[in-house]
């Protein structure tokens, strides 16, 4: 069994969760079950994916769950461009969290391609 906590991504994507409660904490409070609890839950399952498939036994299976992280952290991207439509975040709060989020995707992919390659896909 792996310890995710050992993992780049993993310590990133809690930063990230993390980071994202502090600033949905900041929206209006109608938005406390809509797009706050969304970006929130989208947050967190970046870093749960990643947890929850390093237990999986086969790296096909671990890199799917990673796939699933990736996915995730589309959701948050999305959100938060949602976020700055409506006049919740700045644009520069945006780009500042993209980036993070993009590196985030960046390295999980490596990641997804380094487990693939082991298994000879």
């Amino acid at each position: 069994m792996r310890d995710y906590r050992k993992f780049e991504i993993w310590k990133k994507s809690v930063v990230i969760a993390k980071d994202i409660y502090l600033l949905s904490e900041k929206f209006p409070n109608s938005e406390k079950y809509g797009l706050s609890s969304q970006l929130q839950r989208a947050a967190v399952s970046i870093a749960s994916n990643i947890a929850e498939g390093s237990a999986r036994m086969s790296e096909t299976d671990f890199a799917r769950y990673l796939e699933i992280a990736i996915g995730s952290s589309f959701e948050v991207e999305t959100q938060l461009i949602i976020a700055k439509e409506i006049g919740y975040i700045s644009n520069e709060t945006l780009e500042k969290y993209l980036a993070e989020i993009h590196i985030l995707q960046k390295q999980t992919n490596q990641f997804i391609q380094k487990l693939r390659k082991a298994v000879g896909h």
